[in-house]
């Protein structure tokens, strides 16, 4: 008899828990108009990490959690004590190189001016030689009729010789001061390019001390710090994490036969578990192409077994600026769509939050 008594009060107690959850189920989520479908799903945002490009020491953090933030605020900084001198290091080696650059331009008119100077020795040279030329064929000329001794003739014909010995020496020296001040215009060249080398590692550096300013990418809210001040991190170290609150969503989860019916754009209301007295517009801003099994969330062995295809629920930004403070990921609520474009919304969300 115990034993059945215990039976009974066992199914009487189920009994009454189905009973419950089915008039829980009833309150929670009345029946919906043709052409209107719901589904379960969390607010979410995009979150984005705040991270040091470079490696290096956290100097300060100017955020902690919870704090709303705008973009472009400086939310931390690395030290630059290295960078700093390193900097200082690069623009030494710019003094020392524009030093250089002038020192070859000195050169270069240094060669320039042997240059002339050579070209003024040629000229000399060849009009030497055209003289002794000269002086040789009227040597040449006299010696025929014994005006001239054998001995002047072969004085000018040694003088000759050694004039035009004398302007090809003239000669090769002035191609030596074209080879001098060509290298002496590489040597400017190569002084110029340090230069620009130096520059450029300077602003190298300036972007590495300016990298070393953290901040905020986008408005949004810190989710949580990921390191603190005085550590050392690697190049793309985190250090805050923050979400977004520009771009908030929710997901959800419809069966094939009413997900295909969804198009992008389509009309969403979003009732959260927090605040089940708030409708909240929004737009169908995702649909996927891909069947996928139904999430966890869902208890029934039997729904698991369902695909299911995932539909993004995207809040405008207007109404979330609004309401900014209020704005939380994480919240379980229920979303519902319009099937059918020409569908009437239910009494219950026919009230939305204004932007």
């Amino acid at each position: 008899m115990n034993i059945r008594k215990n039976w009974v009060l066992t199914i009487l107690g189920f009994a009454l828990l189905a009973g419950g959850y089915y008039a829980w189920q009833q309150y929670a989520n009345p029946g919906l108009p043709e052409g209107i479908a719901s589904g379960n799903g969390r607010i979410e945002a995009v979150e984005i990490d705040v991270s040091a490009r470079i490696p290096g020491r956290i100097k300060e953090i100017l955020a902690n959690d919870g704090d709303f933030v705008e973009a472009g605020q400086v939310l931390a900084r690395m030290d630059t004590d290295q960078l700093e001198a390193q900097r200082r290091q690069a623009e030494a080696q710019l003094k020392r190189a524009k030093i250089s650059v002038d020192t070859a331009r000195s050169v270069v008119t240094q060669r320039q001016a042997e240059r002339e100077a050579a070209e003024a020795v040629v000229a000399q040279r060849e009009a030497q030689q055209d003289n002794a030329d000269r002086q040789l064929a009227r040597s040449e000329q006299l010696v025929r009729t014994d005006n001239v001794s054998r001995q002047i003739l072969d004085n000018d014909r040694a003088a000759a010789l050694q004039a035009k010995a004398a302007v090809n020496a003239a000669r090769a020296q002035l191609a030596a001061t074209d080879a001098a001040v060509g290298a002496a215009n590489a040597l400017v060249i190569d002084a110029e390019a340090a230069v620009d080398a130096a520059q450029a590692a300077i602003e190298a550096i300036d972007a590495d001390i300016d990298d070393a300013v953290l901040r905020s990418p986008r408005a949004g809210r810190v989710q949580y710090r990921v390191a603190q001040p005085g550590e050392v991190l690697a190049a793309g170290g985190r250090v805050l994490n923050l979400v977004d609150l520009g771009d908030v969503y929710m997901t959800f989860f419809l069966p094939t036969a009413q997900a295909g019916r969804i198009a992008v754009g389509s009309e969403v209301r979003l009732v959260l578990d927090a605040a089940p007295q708030y409708v909240i517009p929004a737009k169908a801003s995702f649909v996927a192409d891909v069947a996928q099994f139904t999430p966890k969330t869902v208890e029934t062995e039997e729904e698991r077994q369902k695909l299911m295809f995932r539909i993004k629920a995207q809040i405008s930004p207007e109404l979330l600026k609004k309401y900014i403070q209020y704005v939380k990921t994480g919240l379980p609520g229920v979303a519902y769509v319009k099937l059918d474009p020409q569908a009437e919304w239910p009494a219950h969300l026919q009230q939305v939050l204004a932007p």
